[in-house]
């Protein structure tokens, strides 16, 4: 019996060391990840403000940003280790870097040997490792701009890209990175129109399925992970409808503007808003080849806008409701009215207007890919900035710069006179005592 439970203990010894082992190597790879991105973010602040004073903090700059360009060669390298937390590690923190910061130059040397490492992510991983595999490679697609380079990185995976993305089998969250892999990359750096129009194909029979059944006017019904796909994949297709050649916006007004309505009824909120979005889209597209341009159900089709727009069904969620109102009326009232509601981006010191439906689409998805990168970019990436017609990148001076800056003692004062004139307001509001009108 004591031989018998000295093997026991140390089989659970032996077991408690290896996980220890595992624990520690894991946490290992959060903080090798944390450096990185702390490193990284703290270059970023130091860059994105000129220099106010001395060669020396030049040097400190240049220090820096040559240890943090280290860190992200140790991350290129872990692409491809053994580990598959260590790949996940790798590929989070090469996403949130490439997001926060224009790397060109740093990549250009680098692109293959990342290609080839994010292709055999893509083929042997799963789930999250291609999902973030895609994310890296939308975003390396994104550094490289929309020249030969980038062309050369879309065309090596774009077959991968749509086979991962119509494989049934493969996992739900990989394919809806595939999605918006295929869709943004073909945007940035498709070289002809071949290209163009097997993505818009390959898009279309993924959302397609969501379509109700020949006889029927209900969506088919799917898991709320392949609904997220199916919102991904329209989005994609949505925003390549914006370089599409007029010739082929007949075609796809043709074969969808019937159909999308129905797509209207889907238990999915996103799903939902989506389709509005891209109608809208649609709507705006048909005008600028027909200004005079006449659909037959637009009755019906306002009449569906118009009950989204106002839906106050107890059994949706609160935010639900909220958003998909916003969002309807916007859509409603360009359908009636031809008008777009107006939003004011502002980075730095610049701002840009997104004033239609083209350019909400195309600057909702560069936001969602960069999440909050999305002005550094906005303010450096070249590519970004051509899109946008903002010209090329402002150069500013540190006065300039130092002038445009609020102090934090003065954002304070308005902060708190902006909260004692908000808590005024709403108590009148609450007030029990107030007149009701």
């Amino acid at each position: 019996m004591p031989r018998s439970r000295r093997v026991h203990a140390a089989r659970r010894g032996g077991r408690g060391a290896r996980s220890s082992a595992k624990a520690e190597s894991q946490a290992s790879d959060d903080e090798a990840a944390s450096e990185v991105l702390s490193h990284y973010s703290s270059a970023s602040e130091s860059t994105s403000v000129a220099e106010e004073g001395t060669g020396s903090d030049a040097v400190d700059e240049q220090a820096q940003q040559e240890e943090v360009e280290d860190k992200l060669k140790e991350c290129i390298d872990n692409v491809t280790d053994k580990s598959t937390r260590t790949r996940h590690v790798a590929l989070e923190s090469l996403r949130l870097a490439f997001s926060s910061k224009m790397l060109f130059d740093f990549l250009l040397e680098r692109r293959l040997t990342l290609t080839d490492s994010l292709e055999k992510c893509l083929k042997k991983g799963k789930g999250e490792e291609q999902s973030l595999a895609a994310s890296v490679l939308t975003l390396l697609c994104l550094q490289m701009g929309s020249g030969p380079e980038g062309e050369e990185v879309f065309r090596s995976l774009k077959p991968l890209l749509i086979s991962i993305l119509t494989d049934s089998s493969a996992s739900p969250v990989a394919r809806q990175s595939c999605a918006t892999a295929l869709g943004m990359c073909c945007y940035i750096a498709a070289a002809d129109g071949e290209d163009l129009v097997s993505s818009l194909t390959c898009l279309a029979g993924i959302f397609g399925t969501s379509c109700p059944e020949e006889g029927s006017s209900v969506p088919t019904h799917h898991s709320p992970l392949l609904q997220t796909l199916h919102c991904n994949a329209l989005q994609s297709w949505s925003l390549l409808l914006t370089i599409c050649p007029s010739s082929q916006i007949k075609k796809i007004l043709d074969n969808h503007l019937l159909k999308l309505p129905l797509l209207l009824s889907s238990d999915n909120v996103n799903l939902r808003i989506v389709v509005g979005e891209t109608i809208a889209l649609l709507f705006e597209l048909a005008h600028e080849l027909e200004e005079e341009f006449f659909y037959e159900d637009m009755d019906l089709l306002c009449t569906k806008l118009k009950a989204l727009a106002t839906d106050s069904n107890k059994y949706r969620a609160k935010t639900d409701r909220r958003k998909q109102r916003s969002i309807f009326r916007d859509v409603l009232h360009f359908i009636e009215n031809g008008e777009c509601h107006e939003e004011t981006i502002k980075f730095g010191l610049e701002c840009m207007y997104v004033d239609s439906w083209v350019r909400r689409r195309m600057y909702n998805a560069f936001k969602e890919v960069l999440g909050s990168g999305v002005r550094h970019h906005l303010q450096n990436n070249e590519l970004l900035r051509e899109i946008f017609d903002l010209g090329p990148p402002l150069v500013l001076d540190a006065a300039a710069i130092k002038a445009s800056k609020i102090s934090r003692f003065e954002k304070h004062l308005y902060n708190s006179a902006a909260f004692k004139a908000r808590t005024k307001a709403r108590s009148r509001v609450r007030d029990k005592r107030a007149d009701v009108l």
